[in-house]
């Protein structure tokens, strides 16, 4: 199972139309799509888990691509960053 990170979503995008999106290169098994806390619109980020020769099918696919007008990134999720400043 590999987990992927998708960018530059519209503020319209939904979880089904993002789950249909990604069902065309394999099975789904976890969708999150970030929202906003006030306002409920999408914040442009999501990620999504498939099984691994799926996961690289749909990134080969999908990244650089256009979704409802706007470019797309899709990439292997590499999880949290360390080594930044943080908050103060």
């Amino acid at each position: 199972m590999l987990k992927l990170f998708v960018r530059n979503l519209p503020p319209q995008t939904t979880e089904a139309g993002l789950k249909e999106l990604f069902t065309s290169y394999g099975k789904v098994f976890e969708l999150q799509l970030s929202r906003d806390l006030f306002t409920g619109k999408a914040r442009g980020t999501a990620s999504v888990s498939m099984e691994g020769h799926e996961a690289r099918k749909a990134i080969e696919a999908l990244d650089g691509s256009d979704y409802e007008g706007k470019t797309i990134y899709v990439a292997l999720d590499k999880g949290p960053r360390s080594g930044g400043r943080g908050r103060r």
